[in-house]
């Protein structure tokens, strides 16, 4: 037997989260000089994080220690359970370092036992995605093989695409340059940015204004999409709720009535794209 991990940078809503039965390792970030942990979206007041950072507030992310991924394993192998983990992408954080030597650690310790580990090659919702079929395929009893080779064809046909409002906080974090975040705002240039194979954010496209990136993925989704009816489609929202409701209408108007979901950007994503950001996530051709 084994049990099922995930981490709340897949975004996942907490009800979702407890409905499935997923073991959730709480990845931190740091608001106001403390150090929080973000729990799915329970107790988490996203207007006042937004707003935070709409007033020039700089939250930050962090990484989880040795010490974090030995208190959320060993409890686990320790009463005579494997554990299967699906991760974000491990191209977004040093944090796998400190996982991957957890593991090399407790197998030593507990030698009978069995640890994997899925990059799912994707952040928030994305993620998410893969993480809520693989949930539902370990429920109905997959073994730890049959749940790899399901996820890795899972992978390869989930697109995550996302748009940003404010260029200034991925300056940032180093995805733009400073002429290109100045230029962009004044502009009103909203870069499209989606998730390749590898796990990398790279910039697709630009648009001028959101009206128009908005049609710009929905263009990705009529030429990418595959079995749309027959997965859900998340949408994202970082504060922006009232214009991923006309993103979501303009989406049925042209796909029929799909199973869409939306979801707010937690902290620790939000620290990245900052407030205004719409992501659109569905099963696809290829990403």
């Amino acid at each position: 037997m084994y049990q099922l991990f995930c981490d709340s940078n897949c975004e996942l809503w907490h009800t979702t989260v407890k409905e499935l039965g997923l073991n959730l390792i709480r990845m931190p970030y740091i608001e106001d000089g403390e150090e929080r942990f973000y729990d799915m979206g329970e107790t988490h007041d996203f207007k006042a994080f937004y707003d935070k950072m709409r007033a020039g507030g700089t939250p930050k992310t962090a990484a989880l220690n040795e010490y974090a991924y030995t208190e959320y394993f060993e409890p686990i192998l320790a009463r005579g359970e494997d554990i299967y983990y699906i991760t974000f992408s491990h191209q977004m954080s040093g944090t796998f370092n400190a996982m991957q030597n957890v593991i090399a650690q407790l197998k030593e310790k507990y030698p009978e036992r069995e640890i994997r580990f899925k990059d799912s090659k994707l952040i928030s919702l994305g993620s998410g995605f893969i993480t809520y079929y693989g949930a539902l395929k370990y429920k109905e009893g997959a073994t730890m093989d049959e749940l790899d080779a399901y996820l890795d064809d899972l992978i390869a046909h989930t697109a995550t695409y996302f748009v940003v409002d404010d260029l200034t906080y991925l300056y940032r974090g180093g995805r733009v340059s400073g002429v290109s975040r100045l230029v962009g705002n004044l502009l009103g240039i909203k870069p499209i940015l989606y998730f390749n194979e590898e796990g990398k954010i790279l910039n697709i496209a630009k648009a001028k204004g959101k009206k128009k990136a908005f049609s710009m993925l929905l263009g990705y989704m009529k030429e990418k999409g595959l079995d749309l009816n027959k997965y859900k489609v998340y949408v994202l929202q970082a504060d922006c709720e009232e214009e991923a409701q006309g993103f979501i209408a303009n989406m049925k108007a042209q796909f029929g009535d799909l199973d869409v979901e939306m979801r707010p950007v937690g902290p620790v994503i939000g620290a990245h794209c900052g407030p205004g950001t719409v992501g659109l996530i569905f099963h696809a051709k290829e990403k």
